[in-house]
């Protein structure tokens, strides 16, 4: 069931040879197909605009009011390429093996490999397009660290990366609009995809300011909707950021891939109420220049500036001392968790370590650390109210970016043949643990440049029969969707989606986020579906299904966290191992840090949907490491 495609032949050449592989279309025929791609983020924006210019038809979905909102504009720190600009010892396979190694050897090579091939021509694709990446004194682009590299190879506009990033796709997806080739839906929600003889030919959409539900069909389906981090409510993912795109497609078929691999960042801004609804990001950027500490003292509630430098603990310089305060997120976010746990954590309630920059500050001047990181200083201030230029920032991990996502081939297409996944929706490429300034790597590789070569190939070698939104197969997915719908409409309950969404994510962050235990992930797999069920019989929706109805929405999205966060539990109970950003408690090494089980647990694990309620079927992708040799990941 899992037939991975990847081509025969040296890792280096694996791409080159595929490409030469595939079949293509006549430009004269390019037209008469017509290719779906949900989400308009860097992955969709990127994958619809080139497609379009390729010529084939191309509708775009998203649920925002216009592609620009999409969550990619909250990346800041920058986007890795091995162009070696800094002349410091990099290249296309130091790039690779730092994210095998960083992925903590659960990423296929050949896609890694493909992806730091690919990097290099991102760079250039995007400063084509305008995109106004920070510049040295004489002109050229400037690099900067990030965690897991001992190489500066990180390309970035200040703090503001994505955002600059997705103006460029936005205006290449816009330019194709504007020439007829792009059809742009806005406000208009995927809730099902339609399989007619196998084959993803559609989907069902909802739009969500009337309330219609509809069909559209086509030859192709791109899935780029991001990743599911917001199951856990409290994330650094916008409010709107959901699974339902993805869940839908595995519920028809699309087997799920390491739903237990999720990354807690560990520069975010810490909790401050119970009331609060999301979490908001600190570029990992700042740790190019910020020095993590905690006070050596317990319960030491003194301001910073009274802690003196020998009562000072910089827990990772002094543990990592090979890579200090960039070592990767996931060992970043573990040990902030233990040193607040032993009661050392600065801030009103505990839970926070101080990132200082006053070294940097003394060393580089003001103005250029202010030129490096400026909006990131002035959105921290408007949230705290403090001067981190003067006051260390407070810090601490939240749930951020998932590498679990819909199990793909090397072509990005997943067990449903027709459907493809791109960007954070995919599982392929970060193993379990993304490395930093690489979420922007792979969402614009996979749609400036993976899907416009392997979708054609996908619709040169298949036999695609007509077929239109009147096909059986669409009536029946609207019937189901709006049996759905009416269903949460109809229960009469007390509570509200966001009431019962806080308490998922609650069980989920306490049972599997930074640490997992046997003993709590069978308690969550036992309260997951308890809530469930009172969900579905104790909910409250004010309004109707015919108008603009965000409690609907939520509603619907949470139905769906309901039973990804299962699957998760699922998935982190029976990876009886650590690995990344997954660290089973049980499974550990002498001094704390992750311990793998590459003999057991060397394999992708893809699952299968039985339905709600039932087991789901696991299968396994074996993984071979020949170009990086396992060992213990170690940055000491």
């Amino acid at each position: 069931m899992l037939e991975a495609r990847i081509p025969s032949g040296p890792i280096e050449q694996k791409w080159d040879k595929c490409r030469y592989e595939m079949k293509l279309v006549n430009p004269a025929n390019r037209r008469k197909h017509s290719i779906i791609v949900v989400g308009a983020g860097l992955a969709g924006a990127a994958a619809a605009a080139t497609l379009g210019q390729q010529g084939y038809h191309v509708h775009c979905f998203s649920y925002h009011d216009t592609p620009r909102r999409a969550h990619s504009i909250a990346a800041q720190g920058g986007m890795n390429a091995a162009k070696n600009y800094r002349n410091d010892g990099d290249s296309v396979f130091r790039l690779f093996k730092d994210t095998v190694k960083g992925g903590d050897f659960r990423a296929r090579e050949s896609n890694v490999h493909r992806l730091a091939e690919i990097s290099a021509n991102i760079i250039d694709q995007c400063v084509a397009q305008g995109v106004p990446f920070a510049r040295e004194y004489g002109g050229l682009l400037d690099n900067r660290s990030f965690g897991g590299a001992q190489v500066e190879r990180t390309f970035y506009a200040r703090g503001q990366t994505g955002q600059q990033l997705l103006l460029g796709a936005y205006q290449a997806l816009e330019e194709q609009i504007a020439a007829g080739r792009v059809t742009m839906h806005i406000r208009s929600e995927l809730l099902d995809v339609v399989i007619v003889d196998g084959r993803a030919r559609g989907i069902v959409t909802r739009n969500l300011l009337t309330g219609e539900i509809g069909s559209h069909a086509a030859d192709v389906v791109v899935l780029a909707t991001g990743g599911y981090s917001n199951v856990f409510y409290l994330s650094t993912n916008a409010k709107a950021s959901n699974s339902t795109a993805i869940w839908r497609a595995h519920r028809r078929g699309a087997l799920f891939g390491n739903p237990c691999f999720t990354q807690i960042h560990p520069t975010c801004i810490p909790l401050s109420s119970e009331h609060q609804s999301k979490l908001t990001l600190m570029s990992e950027s700042l740790r190019n220049d910020g020095r993590v500490w905690v006070p050596k003292k317990q319960g030491d509630t003194r301001a910073p500036k009274d802690i003196p430098e020998s009562e000072r603990d910089y827990y990772l310089e002094n543990r990592y001392p090979s890579f200090g305060n960039l070592v990767p997120r996931d060992v970043a976010s573990r040990n902030a968790k233990e040193v607040c746990d032993e009661g050392r954590g600065v801030g009103p309630h505990g839970q926070g370590v101080y990132l200082d920059f006053a070294d940097a500050i003394h060393r580089l001047g003001l103005e250029t650390v202010r030129e490096k990181y400026g909006n990131l200083f002035d959105i921290y201030q408007r949230i705290t109210g403090e001067d981190a230029y003067t006051v260390p920032m407070r810090i601490y991990p939240a749930p951020h970016y998932t590498m679990g996502g819909l199990w793909v081939d090397y072509h990005l297409m997943t067990t449903i043949p027709g459907l493809f996944a791109a960007g954070e929706a995919n599982f392929s490429d970060h193993g379990a643990n993304r490395l930093g300034a690489s979420a922007l790597m792979q969402g614009l590789a996979d749609g400036y440049f993976v899907v416009p070569a392997t979708v054609p190939d996908y619709i040169a070698s298949t036999k695609l029969d007509p077929v239109d939104a009147s096909h059986t197969a669409f009536r029946l997915g609207e019937a189901e969707v709006k049996d759905r719908i009416n269903k949460l409409l109809a229960s009469n309950g007390k509570r509200s989606p966001d009431s019962f969404h806080k308490e998922l994510g609650k069980i989920v962050w306490d049972e599997c986020g930074m640490a997992r235990t046997d003993a709590g992930l069978r308690k969550a797999l036992a309260r997951i579906p308890e809530l469930r069920e009172e969900f579905w019989r104790n909910l409250r929706i004010v309004g109707s299904g015919e108008e603009l109805n965000q409690t609907l929405e939520k509603a619907n999205r949470v139905s769906d966290f309901m039973e990804i966060a299962e699957l998760m539990c699922v998935d982190a109970l029976h990876r009886n191992e650590s690995c990344g950003g997954h660290f089973r408690v049980e499974s550990q090494t002498p001094d704390g840090e992750a311990r793998r089980d590459d003999a057991n647990f060397s394999y992708t694990a893809a699952w299968e949907w039985k339905g709600t309620g039932q087991a789901p079927e696991l299968h396994k992708e074996p993984l071979a490491f020949e170009y990086v040799p396992l060992s213990q990941r170690s940055y000491k």
